[in-house]
């Protein structure tokens, strides 16, 4: 797995944890519903999407990159002294 994908897991499961109570209303909604979960659950649907955006997007990303970066720079220098 490249360091890519594997953040981009972590970044996922950051989302899943964070948004869990998103994803429990709307987990409630659909329950018993088959096609009509797709109208009768839309604002829990936007609810969840829109939570999960914030803590999935390229932004976050980048961040996550970049300090994946920074601990690695700090592990190769420190047995450098």
């Amino acid at each position: 797995m490249s360091n890519t994908s594997a953040l981009r897991s972590k970044m996922k499961q950051k989302a899943l944890k964070e948004c869990d109570q998103y994803t429990s209303k709307y987990a409630q909604c659909a329950v018993g519903r088959t096609l009509s979960v797709v109208w009768q659950c839309r604002i829990q649907a936007k609810e969840l999407n829109d939570c999960l955006h914030q803590y999935t997007n390229d932004a976050v990303l980048e961040e996550m990159k970049r300090q994946y970066m920074l601990q690695q720079d700090g592990k190769g220098s420190a047995g450098e002294v």
